[in-house]
């Protein structure tokens, strides 16, 4: 098989137009999805009270969104109805809050929160990290230190914590 060059190069040219269409139609659908599951439910809201489930979804939602303000709202209002709930489901509602409460660089109460998500799942290596973070942030690399290292011992193919704990090494020399 002979290529000359204007071949190889509209061969090379359809690839490439090929696989960004594939990508943009993966994102067209991706956000599509959720503006689906964000109309659903937002109107399920309005006909009737929602469980903390509904409301961890919508707020799951927003933050992929970036509706950081919007989701804050809905997962404390989750965190009140999640009494009743299985103590892993009050772990991811209040981790999700204490991410939330971060992207908004409201560290303090989002410290509080991962606390909160740890004490109802001692062993969430996700909220320990999101912790670490948050207390790094705080400027308190000692403490996020020891919590990367119990991230460690928990899971120790976490390379999120492997490579954060590396990186305050480094700063600490």
């Amino acid at each position: 098989m002979d290529l000359s060059l204007p071949q190889a190069y509209l061969i090379g040219l359809i690839v490439l137009l090929g696989s960004a269409a594939v990508l943009v139609g993966r994102q067209i659908l991706r956000v599509r999805s959720d503006e689906v599951a964000l109309a659903r439910l937002e109107s399920r809201g309005k006909d009737q009270p929602q469980s903390s489930a509904d409301l961890y979804e919508l707020a799951s939602v927003q933050l992929r969104k970036r509706l950081y303000g919007q989701a804050v709202e809905n997962l404390k209002l989750a965190a009140k109805r999640s009494a009743n709930e299985p103590a892993e489901a009050q772990a991811l509602i209040e981790n999700a809050l204490g991410f939330a409460l971060a992207a908004q660089s409201n560290f303090n109460a989002a410290i509080k929160h991962y606390r909160a998500a740890l004490k109802a799942k001692a062993d969430y290596p996700v909220a320990l990290n999101n912790l670490a973070f948050a207390l790094e942030k705080q400027q308190k690399p000692d403490e996020a230190k020891a919590t990367y290292e119990k991230v460690l011992e928990l899971d120790a193919s976490n390379r999120t914590a492997r490579k954060r704990l590396k990186r305050l090494e480094r700063t600490a020399a």
